[in-house]
């Protein structure tokens, strides 16, 4: 991977600047019962309140507000499950643009209605990436629009690492960080922060172990492709180019969880945090509780990267 391509840490402070009064600085909240749970003194950045209920808010409107008004005018496309679909679709309705969005037919409910509620524009397609890309290609054919790739762009990296960046601006020193890995935009803009920041501190992927192509892609020093089926809707992305790259230079290790470790995470942010977070989030929590030895007595954060749940099909 071409260097030249890859945000750097000046990415990332310049599109906090950017960002500054345009997304939320979503609170820290920390527990003492999933303190014991872990061993560890946790740090939470909730970015279930973010604008759209995730954090993909941060690198979708970073993206948008750098289109000249001649691109911009023609409108914004991408394809997503849902969060950044909604990020984009709201980002976009904030300059006064059209966003069109491809989703999978078997999209969350709630999420394909978040993404209308913002104004986006959908179009179906079917469950696989392939799918997605055919039909993205058509709308981009049709609509002129501006393609804002859910991960695999500079702008959205340093966009979505601006929560990492608040994160540690409120918390102070960290030992280890813990983030979601689908696409891998968050952890790879992460990455950049404490790389910056903290450079002897540890960067941990969490992934599940049905959607493991950012672990198997780690340990080989390769993209890897795999068939993901979990619960965690929002990680069942494959691992971008750009992303990867950022992430087998500086994280430390991609820890994979089970389907029930996802749910049992979850019950414990909605019983004891008293918020309510997707599974995908979700994951990041089991990965430190399912490996509480390996976080003994340090300060991590865990990143939680959204709040979109269907109430009406509960998983728990």
């Amino acid at each position: 991977m071409d260097d030249v391509l890859l945000p750097g840490f000046s990415d990332v402070a310049a599109a906090a600047k950017r960002l500054a009064g345009r997304v939320r600085r979503t609170p820290v909240l920390t527990c003492g019962s999933l303190d014991s749970m872990a061993g560890a003194r946790l740090f939470f950045k909730c970015e279930n309140f973010q604008t759209t209920g995730s954090f993909k808010f941060r690198g979708a409107t970073n993206t948008v507000l750098q289109f000249e008004q001649a691109e911009a005018a023609r409108g914004v496309a991408t394809h997503s499950s849902g969060n950044h679909g909604a990020a984009l679709a709201a980002a976009a309705a904030a300059r006064g643009i059209p966003a069109h969005v491809v989703m999978p037919a078997n999209s969350v409910a709630t999420k394909r209605a978040s993404v209308e509620r913002y104004g986006g524009q959908v179009t179906e397609c079917g469950p696989d990436l392939a799918d997605r890309e055919a039909v993205i290609a058509q709308v981009l054919t049709a609509t002129g629009a501006q393609m804002v790739h859910p991960y695999n762009d500079a702008r959205i990296i340093a966009g979505q690492g601006t929560t990492a960046l608040e994160l540690l601006e409120e918390t102070g020193p960290l030992d280890a960080l813990v983030a979601p890995v689908g696409g891998g935009g968050l952890l790879s803009g992460a990455c950049l922060v404490f790389n910056e920041k903290l450079p002897s501190s540890k960067i941990y992927g969490a992934e599940p172990a049905q959607a493991d192509d950012a672990r198997r892609s780690h340990e080989a020093g390769r993209l890897v492709t795999t068939t993901p089926d979990t619960i965690a809707d929002g990680l069942r992305a494959q691992l971008g180019s750009l992303p990867f790259a950022l992430i087998h230079r500086h994280a430390e290790r991609i820890f994979t969880v089970q389907e029930s470790s996802i749910l049992q995470a979850m019950r414990h942010a909605w019983e004891r945090l008293k918020i309510i977070i997707e599974p995908s989030s979700a994951v990041a929590l089991a990965a430190v509780l399912d490996n509480a030895a390996h976080f003994k007595n340090h300060r991590v954060g865990v990143i939680l990267t959204g709040g979109n749940v269907d109430l009406d099909n509960l998983p728990i």
